[in-house]
């Protein structure tokens, strides 16, 4: 049997029972943390926990080998991560082939940023439009999609979940700070008519969902993009059009400034 397990999103108090019990009797287990991370507790601490030794997986033997899916064959092997093992299309895949090798399978889910941001930002949750990450930047490496998909949604009048680039393997995590830097980079090259967004925008930073030092804070980008949020894990939502009972949350809830009440 394969068990794709989810640990949810910030410590191992967040893991479900039903994940706890199963990694106490599978025969062996992996984890991969590269597309999303249980930022909130060490390996060590969710070994304790589990009462088992984990062993984590790069890149390429996630993407290209998954040998771990054959070795499910003769043993009960579990793949960890954090969130919902669900989200990331490539955990979709090992349950093609596990169906293809007639390998059995079991998911266990776990509570996901996909939800839980748009939740905690205090906006209707189906009024939430297309997500999109922000990568970090490279050498020629400087998509403007992630701008384009907040136009999108804009167009349509939905609100925009922004997640940010995570390279736990370098221990490096986008910061809201440098994702709105991004954001009005891509704004400046930009002609001003797909200039949707700018440094008067109103949005929303979140970090450490999960945590009790979660922050929720709403403000314009020029007020946020200085604002230290603190350690990862961050995320933003840019808001479109408002109900009021949205504003009156990001005003008395997440601090904005009272104004954007009398554009309701």
């Amino acid at each position: 049997m394969f068990y794709l397990i989810g640990l949810g999103l910030f410590d191992i108090n967040d893991m479900s029972i039903k994940a706890l019990n199963a990694l106490k009797e599978v025969d062996v287990i992996y984890a991969e943390f590269f597309t999303s991370k249980l930022i909130g507790s060490t390996l060590e601490a969710i070994e304790d926990k589990i009462g088992s030794k984990i062993h984590i997986l790069n890149r390429s033997e996630v993407e290209e080998d998954s040998p771990f899916i054959l070795e499910a064959k003769n043993k009960d092997v579990a793949l960890i991560t954090g969130g919902d093992p669900l989200i990331a299309t490539t955990h979709s895949d090992f349950l093609v082939q596990c169906a293809r090798k007639g390998i059995d399978y079991r998911v266990i889910h776990g509570s996901s940023i996909l939800s839980s941001a748009p939740a905690i930002s205090g906006l209707q949750g189906y009024k939430f439009g297309k997500v999109t990450t922000i990568p970090f930047p490279d050498h020629n490496f400087f998509p403007k999609s992630p701008y384009m998909a907040i136009k999108e949604n804009m167009d349509m009048e939905l609100h925009t979940l922004v997640l940010l680039d995570i390279q736990a393997h370098k221990d490096r995590y986008m910061s809201i700070n440098q994702g709105l830097e991004y954001l009005m980079k891509v704004k400046d090259t930009l002609p001003e008519e797909e200039q949707v967004i700018n440094e008067d925008t109103l949005a929303v930073g979140i970090a450490r969902v999960g945590s009790d030092e979660g922050i929720v804070k709403a403000g314009k980008i020029s007020e946020l993009i200085d604002y230290d949020f603190g350690s990862p894990l961050h995320c933003i939502v840019i808001p479109s059009k408002l109900h009021i009972v949205e504003a009156e949350y990001l005003v008395y809830v997440a601090g904005a400034d009272k104004s954007i009440l009398e554009k309701c």
